[in-house]
């Protein structure tokens, strides 16, 4: 028999799930600040970053592959059956990524916490979707979505953190980096025992839904083939690898075969039937665009700031820290003006912030750092102040979008309606990585080709020194161009997202749009 949750029992609930979403969202971002130390440690050459790009890539295909599946199967079996189940997943692929001895290993493990985290937060959202009625669910997707941005700025903290410890080298002989996995341990069994107290168990009123496996393994392959043919481990010669176009053409084919299949099968990842399809895509394209912006600026920032700023990772991860904190506070702020001005016109604000803020940092100069706007008497840092900005208007987004897909759907659909919200933008970080990193890296060797690295024997020592600042400073000019030039095209990207957000609903959701749901009590 279904009974309504008091709402202190819904609050301590969706805080449990929230506190699994904070462990894979950290997990999520926690090598940006531990790459060099990976690198040291597996001996790969620093010239060589392109080898380490699968510790990242393979993370987000694991969560993206998974997440349909996993959300439309919380809809089947139920929201705490599921959590418990990837929390478990997540712990194994820890443990092997925290044991790896050479890269395989590590993107095999990497990849192994990306399918188990692929469903704490679609499956959350949901969660929030069953115990709040809809003109109440802004505010609390704006928390959960706020748990998914605290990852994004605790984890590169995080990582720094954790690998510094000099507990783990002294007492259990553990390299740093290996010391921040080996910590997931114990904080995803406090996870695990915090679901199974408090989430309710899955409303057995509920009918049934069938799991299409079909369809997410056709969309699984689609994206694997996108990764592995925009993966180039030689990117000087050209932008694709030689099996670049061959494997994109096979994407194409596996996209087709999806569509096809979705069309004609008996059970899809999304049944259209009830769906209002233009919010759908909308907010979809619009989730897509903003996790082009995020990893962007996750991964180009960093880099910015240890080889034209001469930052450690820890420094650059300070640097990142505007961004990363204004990602929550837009995360909740976004969530409370969508109840009152609606989802279109915070989505589409927040969209043309961001775009606003990427196209200040096009503008970056080489001496950032010591070139603040002036604003009348005051003058604002610039590098904060670009980066606040993006971050504010990224962050602005999630409580819409998440408002606005879940709307689009019949309440039967809300957990697969949730994964693919998080699928698009997770296949935009994904996506956004691989590719720009490819043309970035490209577009750096084509301008450094013809420089000549000076050799200073038989030379004088001014001429040595006059050769070898030029030659640097042409390194640097061509390192700038490549980074302002992403941040270019990261703009454009977050005005189409501006243009998408339009094709949402205007209005507010009313108190008489959705009586407040009942579901089991916990079990």
């Amino acid at each position: 028999m279904s009974v309504e949750l008091i709402p202190r029992s819904r609050t301590v609930a969706i805080g449990a799930a929230a506190l699994a979403v904070l462990l894979g969202a950290l997990d999520t971002y926690v090598v940006v600040s531990m790459i060099r130390q990976i690198m040291d440690d597996l001996l790969i050459p620093v010239n060589r970053l392109e080898r380490v790009t699968p510790i990242v890539t393979g993370y987000l295909l694991g969560y993206i592959a998974a997440m349909p599946l996993l959300g439309q199967a919380s809809d089947r079996f139920g929201r705490k059956l599921v959590l418990q189940s990837c929390l478990a997943g997540f712990l194994v692929g820890s443990v092997v990524t925290a044991l790896a001895n050479d890269l395989p290993m590590l993107v095999s493990g990497r990849v192994v916490q990306g399918v188990a985290s692929g469903a704490l937060l679609p499956v959350t959202m949901a969660l929030a979707a069953d115990l709040w009625a809809t003109h109440k669910r802004s505010n609390v997707l704006g928390a959960v979505g706020a748990a998914q941005e605290l990852g994004s700025v605790l984890g590169p903290l995080y990582g720094v953190a954790i690998a510094g410890l000099t507990v783990w080298s002294s007492a259990f002989g553990i390299a740093g980096w290996r010391g921040v996995f080996w910590m997931n341990l114990p904080l995803g069994v406090l996870a695990m025992i915090a679901v199974q107290v408090s989430v309710p168990r899955r409303d057995r009123a509920h009918e049934p839904v069938r799991v299409d496996v079909a369809g997410g393994l056709l969309l699984a392959v689609a994206l694997g083939l996108a990764v592995v043919g925009l993966y180039n481990p030689d990117p000087r010669t050209a932008v694709l690898p030689p099996w670049g176009g061959p494997t994109l053409v096979g994407v194409g084919v596996a996209a087709i075969a999806f569509v096809g299949w979705e069309l004609r099968a008996k059970t899809r990842l999304i049944d259209p039937v009830d769906v209002q399809m233009r919010a759908f895509l909308a907010a979809l394209g619009v989730s897509g665009a903003a996790g082009v912006a995020l990893m962007v600026t996750l991964v180009d920032v960093d880099l910015f700031a240890q080889s034209l700023l001469d930052r450690d990772d820890r420094g650059a991860v300070i640097l990142l820290l505007r961004f990363l904190a204004a990602l929550p506070v837009g995360a909740l702020l976004g969530g409370l003006l969508a109840a009152r001005l609606g989802d279109r016109v915070v989505a589409a604000a927040g969209m043309l912030l961001a775009a606003a803020g990427y196209f200040r940092m096009a503008r970056w100069p080489m001496d950032v750092l010591s070139a603040p706007y002036q604003v009348g008497p005051i003058a604002l840092p610039r590098l904060d102040t670009d980066l606040a900005i993006a971050g504010l208007g990224l962050g602005l987004v999630i409580a819409p979008t998440s408002v606005a897909v879940l709307r689009a759907v019949p309440p039967i659909q809300h957990g697969i309606a949730s994964a693919g919200m998080v699928v698009t933008r997770m296949t935009g970080m994904l996506l956004g990585v691989a590719a720009l990193s490819a043309w970035g890296l490209h577009r750096f060797h084509s301008l450094t080709a013809n420089l000549q690295v000076p050799f200073p024997v038989g030379k004088p020592p001014e001429q040595a020194a006059r050769e070898l600042a030029e030659y640097t400073g042409a390194v640097d000019r061509a390192l700038l161009t490549q980074y302002t030039e992403i941040f270019l095209i990261t703009s454009v990207v977050c005005a189409a997202g501006a243009l998408l957000a339009l094709f949402l609903s205007r209005q507010p959701p009313k108190a008489s749009d959705s009586a407040e749901n009942s579901i089991a009590e916990p079990a």
